[in-house]
């Protein structure tokens, strides 16, 4: 009996969808460790402390407004498909036909002149440069970095800064939520000890702290990670494929790479959003062609 292992991975879905819960979950005792449980009576107390827990709790409601913005919209945005029948047009081809490569959505002109026209075998499809096929989402994904559990996503050209932008605000927020809850968890035995605080905090406390501390620390990692990633123009895939390269092809410098995945737009950088004139001009967002080095292009 043959196992399919592309309809096993497919599997992996269900279990995103229990994460979004899960996540639900945290946010939901986190929120409670720290504006209900925490903050909440410092406001009655008057005086430095409660302006310090209302700055607290507004700082936190920002965060984690930018957090589910930037989760729902990873969640939900298509990371980049591949046009049916996609092929990639050489400049040859392009001469030869008399044909305006900039007007036609489902080819490219590969920016170092090779010949690009990859076959995916399980779609049946052309791969443009950079596309990968997704083991879990049973197609091909336009620069694809990693299929995530986390948002039920793979995470590609068309929603990595989401994804990044999710890492940040989460870390943002779980770090907050650490140095917030600390002195509670530190007080922790002594008040259960003496019964003088109500059981159900003093374990909300304990699990929110435990729980922020842990994805905080993780969190840290990733961004570091994705930080180097994007700065030389490499997705997660990739870092295995530029092995042995001397130089990367698509590395533009720091600034450029940065601009093809957050847009130009400064004022747009920390929002899970993109101009309409950096989606017209910048073609790394749209997944099918990417500018390479000008020392490469001969």
């Amino acid at each position: 009996m043959e196992i399919n292992v592309f309809k096993l991975c497919s599997g992996l879905k269900v279990l995103g969808y229990l994460m979004i819960l899960l996540v639900a979950a945290i946010v939901a005792v986190s929120y409670h460790a720290v504006v209900i449980v925490t903050c909440g009576p410092q406001l009655l107390r008057g005086g430095a402390h409660s302006v310090l827990a209302f700055a607290i709790i507004m700082i936190f409601h920002f965060l984690l407004i930018m957090l589910l913005w930037s989760y729902f919209t990873v969640v939900s945005k298509d990371p980049g498909s591949v046009p049916e029948n996609w092929r990639a047009v050489l400049p040859e081809e392009a001469l030869e036909t008399g044909s305006s490569l900039n007007d036609r959505s489902d080819c490219v002109v590969a920016a170092d002149g090779l010949d690009r026209r990859a076959f995916c075998n399980h779609c049946q499809n052309g791969k443009p440069p950079r596309c990968h096929h997704c083991s879990v989402c049973q197609r091909c994904v336009l620069k694809m970095d990693h299929h995530c559990v986390w948002v039920v996503n793979c995470v590609g050209a068309r929603n990595y800064k989401f994804f990044l932008l999710f890492l940040l605000y989460t870390f943002m927020v779980t770090t907050m939520d650490t140095l917030v809850l600390l002195p509670g968890f530190i007080n922790f035995f002594g008040k259960a000890k003496n019964h003088s605080s109500s059981p159900g905090d003093l374990a909300v406390i304990f699990l929110a702290f435990v729980l922020n501390l842990a994805f905080a620390l993780s969190l840290l990692c990733f961004l570091v990670m994705h930080a180097s990633l994007v700065s030389s123009n490499t997705t997660s895939i990739e870092v295995y494929e530029k092995k042995g390269v001397a130089r990367w092809k698509y590395d533009l410098g720091r600034k450029k790479n940065f601009e093809q995945v957050f847009g130009t737009k400064k004022a747009l950088w920390f929002f899970p959003l993109f101009s309409k004139e950096d989606v017209d001009k910048i073609p790394a967002l749209h997944g099918l062609d990417f500018p390479i080095r000008a020392d490469l292009e001969s």
